[in-house]
């Protein structure tokens, strides 16, 4: 009986068609199949869940996309600044009373939607236990605005982000994004995951303010007044039940200015504040927003460590970095510095920004390294702490693997990361932070143990000397 011939005709096309991008480089990124895996589908294991995603990553991905433990992951800190933040981590970690650790992390267009952050929070509260989710802003200023475990809708408010520099007084609040509504403006915030038990609004009291009616799952909670006397920067905070689902603010009266929520919870554990500004540079903190307010914001919010991840758009502009960036950043880490001088601060460099070469490999932006060496100049200077997130995540070319990965771990602007690329980064942070707190509570335990020791030879000393 002679074979058909159509379906042996599709059957080699279709064969062509997976196989013909493997030895043609030009055509490496329109892969449909990666042939690595034939192995692994025809021998099936079930798959065992790892409790360190970075190693689940590792393991599914191809061995030369693996970020390996080294000192690239480690943070920079050679005068110990982190300090107070391990031993906040250890006051939490013994469950004393009211323990909480406050974490700010301030960062561009990928914190907006709470990739990397969402990873490192969720790690750190399994460790440490969950406090609370922080900061989220009244309404969605970016489309793809959004925290893991929470969703928001709203009408009705003029949205001004720090970015567009629209309010001239340089008052937007700890999220750096100003709401202004008119009566009738509303806003829903849907909390997936239940738990939180206080909410924080956060506010500009002024003369002839309207009011904020509060709800939660359609019951009244407040009716917050925002009419002062004088322009005042404040907050107002209510507890609510466990079981919260939704909580929805209207306007009432007279026009408001809201800044954002905060969300607590009454436990022990990491509060873990993703703050992301869509498209900022360091001159929006430098210059934009108003100097004693933010300090005032800041000392308000209590951290007990501050993480700066700023980088990736200022890389794209090679005069910037000639002219003003260093002016502007250490402008941001001299306003840091005043506000909260006992307070550690964390500078994350950005990660790889990849760039189509000539020859058709995405490679590194060139100004990319220099940013970062000047960067971590910068922190070395004013005694905080750094974190290369370009060399822990792989160095030069990263983003081009990324790319190419099966699935892709990066967008094909080859800055964005995907969900499990921002799962590494975030893994990366979070481990560069735990490894610190252990070498930290070796040394406080070396440093105890030789006290001790001290301590002891001192006594025989006086009791040898008593017997003489």
């Amino acid at each position: 009986m002679p074979w058909p011939r159509h379906p042996l005709l599709f059957l080699a096309a279709f064969i062509a068609i997976i196989a013909t991008p493997r030895y043609i480089p030009q055509l490496h990124d329109w892969r449909l199949f990666d042939w690595s895996t034939v192995g692994r589908v025809m021998d099936f294991q079930p798959h065992k869940r790892s409790l360190i995603p970075l190693e689940e990553e590792q393991a599914r991905l191809r061995p030369d996309l693996a970020p390996t433990r080294s000192g690239a992951h480690q943070f920079v800190d050679p005068t110990g600044s982190l300090a107070p933040f391990y031993a906040a981590l250890l006051r939490v970690e013994r469950h004393e009373p009211g323990a909480v650790v406050k974490v700010l992390h301030f960062g561009d267009s990928p914190t907006t939607a709470d990739l990397i952050t969402a990873d490192a929070r969720s790690m750190l509260q399994a460790k440490f236990g969950d406090a609370g989710h922080g900061v989220y802003l009244i309404a969605k200023p970016w489309a793809w605005y959004d925290h893991r475990g929470f969703s928001s809708s709203s009408s009705g408010w003029t949205i001004d982000p720090a970015t567009l520099h629209a309010q001239k007084d340089g008052w937007y609040g700890l999220g750096g994004v100003s709401f202004t509504g008119n009566p009738g403006a509303w806003s829903k915030v849907t909390l997936k995951e239940r738990g939180q038990t206080r909410l924080t609004l956060h506010y500009v009291g002024m003369p002839g303010g309207g009011k904020v009616v509060i709800e939660t799952d359609g019951s009244p909670l407040a009716t917050l007044d925002t009419s002062m006397p004088r322009k005042t920067a404040a907050h107002e905070s209510w507890s609510i039940p466990s079981t919260t689902h939704e909580i929805a603010i209207r306007v009432e009266g007279a026009p408001v200015r809201l800044f954002c929520f905060e969300f607590e919870k009454d436990a022990t554990g990491v509060i873990y504040s993703s703050i992301g500004l869509n498209g900022t540079w360091a001159g929006v903190l430098a210059s934009y927003t108003n100097g004693p307010h933010w300090a005032e914001q800041l000392q308000e919010a209590h951290p007990d460590l501050v993480v700066l991840s700023y980088g990736t758009n200022e890389s794209g502009y090679g005069s910037y970095l000639d002219s003003t960036y260093s002016r502007d950043y250490r402008e941001i880490l001299r306003r840091l510095k005043t506000a909260l001088p006992d307070t550690p601060v964390l500078v994350m460099s950005p990660m790889d920004r990849g760039a189509r070469e000539s020859g058709g490999a995405i490679g590194t932006i060139q100004t990319l390294p220099r940013l970062i060496h000047m960067q971590s100049q910068m922190a070395a200077e004013d005694n905080f702490a750094f974190f290369n997130t370009f060399e822990a995540m792989g160095g030069e070319g990263t983003m081009g693997r990324w790319y190419q990965a099966e699935p892709r771990l990066v967008s094909a602007d080859f800055i964005h990361p995907l969900p499990s690329g921002a799962r590494i980064v975030g893994t990366l942070l979070f481990q560069a932070m735990t490894d610190g707190y252990n070498a930290w509570k070796v040394e406080q335990m070396r440093k105890s143990l030789l006290a001790h020791r001290q301590k002891a030879r001192s006594g025989s000393d006086g009791k040898e000397s008593a017997g003489k």
